[in-house]
């Protein structure tokens, strides 16, 4: 393994030298188009993993990414990072159930080269210390836990891009607002994620040029009027600071392609998490390039659900707080929406109705579903989103199985219910769900049996089961899945966990016996006590020790 610093031993190393030079040579060999992607991995820390999206939106606000007939812009840039993943140059860190690339990095030999090459070509000027002095001729700059000295004009003018990155635990006194006395009018990109801000740094208003502003993780809760001065804006990523409403005046950003403005909080011992979305100004259907609107609040918005149908663009729409009374609206605006990929839906309480029954057409090229809120019946159109890859259902308490309109979705790779069904028995018909690989089962009260009939999830490679406080046994026919991985308990009866010790009597260690990482998990003040049940099966048979403790760690919840 190639350590993080590789010092001035890399050149009287061979095979550090020999690797050096390959890669020198498959950076050499990429079209012009990638060149300027993969250079761009120098600007990132080391060790950091990179958000697909973030990077992907950077890309596009650089001026990387060029237009393809029949494409969107962002397809057209992850077909590029599949492109240098494909040449093994950039590496998958975390990748989600349905296959998309959540997370990713580059070899640390290859930063090395490509942190030489920036640094050659003046792409990024990189402080890493207090008080050091951009180079004049660098068209970017990236900070890591470090500010510049206060700049002279001439230091930063030419910079089009500037990214911050902060560790949590980093103590900063100086201000970041420190950063705009170096006129830096030809921004085009401003990344001040994570940075020590506590409100709008009234400069940006003066960045005319910006294309990407994100103030993410931030402190900032408020958004001023003058925010309408950035008629180039393309993204504006407000995700995890303080901001619950918009200006007015956002609504003349008319090349606003990505607005994100929302926070979430995982509540104690359910994995869930609650989202807190922001008001949206009226007639925000005006905002015609809008891509994607996350997550925008139902109960604060007069004739909000209408205007949603203006957004023909948009592929990813996220609404909570709603009530039963915004359903005939936001269906015939859903309908409207024929280029969503992912929708999701949320009331204002658990035991609100959102009423889905006058969605007549939904959009056929829908890959990602999530619905949070009670359903008086199962929505039949459900079933006819073949391209569907992802469901969560949350909150439904349905007193009908859904499973029989769910099995043959012919991609569904991911199923997530929570408190979605009243009844005692859910069964896995065989031949159903042909595809699914993650399976997640939370908080069904009165379920006291699965049932997985031979020839159903030959696929699944993961399963949760959580909170169902009636489930005794482990789901019958268990066995059958012989794709499975991973099956975890998250603070299930006693009863059934004391079933999967080999000597328990007529227990069902057998059943599971084949799945390589059995898990218990339990909430116990604050941290998660995770106990793998894989000490079982190499405990001694005649232990008279049924508690896999050997195996139990502690993990706190964030």
């Amino acid at each position: 393994m190639v350590h993080l610093s590789l010092g001035a031993g890399l050149e009287e190393n061979d095979m550090l030298m020999s690797a050096r030079k390959i890669l020198s040579l498959s950076y050499n060999d990429l079209p012009y188009y990638l060149k300027s992607c993969l250079l761009y991995f120098s600007i990132f820390p080391v060790g950091n993993r990179i958000k697909r999206m973030r990077l992907i939106r950077l890309w596009i606000a650089e001026g990387f990414v060029k237009g393809k007939e029949g494409m969107t812009v962002e397809e057209v840039a992850q077909d590029y990072l599949n492109e240098l993943m494909k040449r093994s140059l950039v590496q998958v860190v975390k990748a989600t159930s349905d296959g998309r690339v959540k997370t990713c990095r580059v070899h640390d030999l290859l930063r090395e080269i490509m942190i030489t090459k920036a640094k050659d070509q003046d792409f990024v000027a990189i402080v890493k210390e207090e008080g050091t002095v951009w180079p004049e001729k660098a068209r970017r700059g990236s900070m890591h836990n470090a500010m510049p000295r206060t700049q002279k004009r001439q230091d930063s003018s030419r910079f089009r891009s500037l990214l911050t990155f902060w560790e949590e635990d980093c103590s900063y006194n100086s201000p970041v607002h420190n950063l705009f006395s170096g006129h830096l009018r030809l921004l085009h990109v401003l990344d001040l994620e994570g940075a020590p801000l506590n409100e709008f740094p009234s400069e940006v208003a003066s960045l005319f040029l910006l294309k990407y502003l994100s103030l993410r993780n931030t402190k900032v809760n408020f958004i001023p009027g003058s925010i309408s001065k950035l008629k180039n804006l393309e993204t504006l990523d407000l995700k995890h600071a303080q901001v619950s409403e918009l200006p007015a005046e956002i609504r003349k950003l008319r090349k606003l392609c990505y607005l994100l403005v929302y926070r979430y909080e995982i509540d104690s011992d359910d994995r869930i998490p609650t989202k807190y979305g922001f008001k949206a100004p009226a007639h925000i259907g005006g905002l015609q390039s809008l891509q994607k609107l996350c997550f925008v609040e139902a109960h604060r918005g007069r004739n909000l659900m209408l205007e949603l149908g203006r957004l023909k663009q948009l592929r990813r729409l996220g609404v909570v707080t709603l009530k039963k009374k915004h359903g005939k609206a936001l269906c015939s605006s859903i309908e409207r929406l024929t280029n969503l990929r992912a929708l999701s839906l949320t009331s204002i309480t658990e035991s609100e109705i959102i009423d889905l029954d006058y969605l007549a057409s939904p959009p056929q090229f829908l890959h990602r579903l999530y619905l949070a809120g009670r359903m008086e019946k199962f929505p039949d159109w459900i079933s006819s989103l073949d391209s569907l890859v992802k469901l969560v259902l949350k909150w439904s308490k349905l007193s009908d199985d859904p499973l029989p309109s769910l099995q043959y979705l012919p991609n569904l790779v991911h199923l997530e219910l929570v408190q979605v069904y009243n009844g005692e028995i859910l069964c896995f018909q065989a031949k159903g769900f042909q595809r699914l690989k993650f399976l997640g089962l939370n908080k069904l009260e009165r379920l006291r049996m699965i049932v997985v009939e031979q020839g159903a999830m030959p696929s699944l490679e993961k399963m949760v089961v959580q909170s169902c406080t009636s489930l005794r046994r482990v789901p019958s026919g268990i066995e059958h899945l012989s794709t499975l991985k991973v099956l975890e308990f998250f603070n299930m009866p006693k009863e059934l966990v004391m079933t999967l010790h080999p000597n328990g009597e007529d227990g069902d260690y057998l059943k599971v016996a084949h799945v390589p990482d059995v898990y218990s998990t339990y909430w116990n003040n604050g941290n998660w006590d995770i106990f793998s049940l894989l000490s079982a099966k190499l405990e001694d048979k005649h232990s008279a020790q049924p508690s896999p403790s050997l195996y139990k760690r502690n993990y706190t919840w964030k």
